[in-house]
């Protein structure tokens, strides 16, 4: 009998709402127990309130521990102060990303993007070999990305002013390459790694390669030109990897990574990068394996966790009378919340119910029949979002 739990789910924007609506039709119906009590969260929050992260949502999480999340719309700077209600205008309030909010506020800093290959998924990724003949490359890997540092730190500055204008002037490349820049034509953004970060995202990818059996943890950066955040990130991996003698450390950069996607995907197990190398490559292998419609993520904390697609908003969809987006990612991301919530029995037969779908074939949504999104895919043979996920909960009895 399974432990009653409280969910706090996030449905965002767009297609967040609906995907997610789906995920918890599947836990329902494979027999996980919960309360659920929605949060608010993303640009509707935004446009009438200021804020796209509300405190209520935030005093949910820090009472629950764990949410599942749909997705979220963000916009440039200049289009979201145009969109926010005219009462809040020119206030001085500036959007940014609630979900990039919210893994700061708790310390979300490990995030952690599987890529499996799906049998008989029509969109995997295909290779021509030697003889000509026609390779389907089995792909199993698992990303850790860091989630709160790096580029996406919100350390930046347009127009850089007083001490920090000064503080650049002391380093010379600055001087040589850009002192003769006007300063109101200068945009900064940093990209801060911390020991105790970077510490734990490795600790954590090469635990979790331990307890896989997984041969190798590669670390995808870029040390021979970002030399103190990459080159720190490569150093520290080569002195705990001392502690794994069984699992080699493999070292790669970010443009050499993305070539070999296509070459030897399978050769890969457990990738490590920060924030935005992190983010590039699990897409890169969300592709190799059907695209963001299939790519699930968890952000972990050491307090609260997250679980969400990777994919996004995607409002066009939102619109259509009848759902056409494939719900697969939130439903695998609902399971690496069952992981986490210590619901392995659950969470196994739900990828096998996912898994025996996709191998039977009979259903598939547009995406899976290489359809353009519009409408009319139903009318083609497509799969509703609501068509498939009743596919998934038949395979469950």
């Amino acid at each position: 009998m399974t432990k009653q739990r409280t969910i706090v789910t996030m449905p965002g924007d767009g297609i967040g709402r609906i995907v997610l609506e789906q995920a918890l039709r599947v836990l329902d119906a494979a027999g996980f127990k919960a309360d659920y009590i929605e949060g608010d969260i993303g640009w509707e929050f935004w446009c009438k309130e200021g804020n796209p992260l509300p405190d209520r949502t935030i005093k949910l999480l820090e009472k629950h521990k764990t949410g599942l999340f749909g997705a979220i719309t963000s916009k440039p700077k200049d289009e979201a102060a145009d969109e926010m209600a005219d009462e809040l205008k020119n206030k001085g309030l500036i959007y940014s990303s609630p979900i990039v909010g919210m893994r700061q506020h708790f310390n979300l800093d490990i995030c952690i993007r599987p890529c499996h290959t799906y049998k008989g998924n029509p969109l995997n990724f295909i290779r021509r070999a030697a003889n000509g003949s026609v390779e389907e490359p089995e792909v199993d890997v698992v990303i850790f990305r860091q989630n709160t540092e790096g580029l996406y730190g919100g350390v930046e500055w347009s127009h850089p002013e007083g001490i920090v204008y000064e503080a650049l002037k002391t380093h010379p490349k600055f001087v040589k390459n850009f002192g003769h820049v006007p300063k109101e034509e200068i945009s900064v953004s940093t990209r801060i790694f911390t020991k105790k970060a970077t510490e734990r995202i490795l600790r954590a990818a090469f635990n979790y390669a331990k307890k896989n059996k997984y041969n190798s943890v590669t670390v995808c950066e870029k040390p021979n030109v970002i030399r103190e955040t990459s080159g720190m990130m490569y150093k520290m991996a080569k002195d705990i990897q001392k502690e794994f003698s069984d699992i080699q450390l493999w070292n790669t950069n970010i443009d050499a990574q993305m070539m070999w996607l296509t070459k030897n995907p399978e050769d890969y197990g457990v990738i490590v990068a920060g924030n935005m190398f992190g983010d590039i490559v699990s897409d890169g292998f969300a592709g190799l394996i059907g695209g963001l419609g299939f790519a699930c993520s968890a952000n972990l904390g050491e307090d609260v966790a997250v679980f969400e697609p990777t994919h996004g908003s995607a409002p066009k969809y939102a619109g259509y009378k009848t759902s056409i987006v494939n719900p697969i990612a939130m439903i695998e991301s609902a399971c690496m919340m069952l992981d986490h919530l210590d619901e392995p029995t659950i969470a196994k037969k739900i990828r096998k119910a996912v898994a025996d779908v996709i191998s039977e074939g009979k259903t598939r949504t547009y995406d899976m029949m290489k359809l353009q999104g519009r409408e009319d895919v139903l009318t083609k043979g497509a799969a509703s979002t609501v068509q498939i996920t009743d596919a998934i909960i038949q395979k469950l009895v």
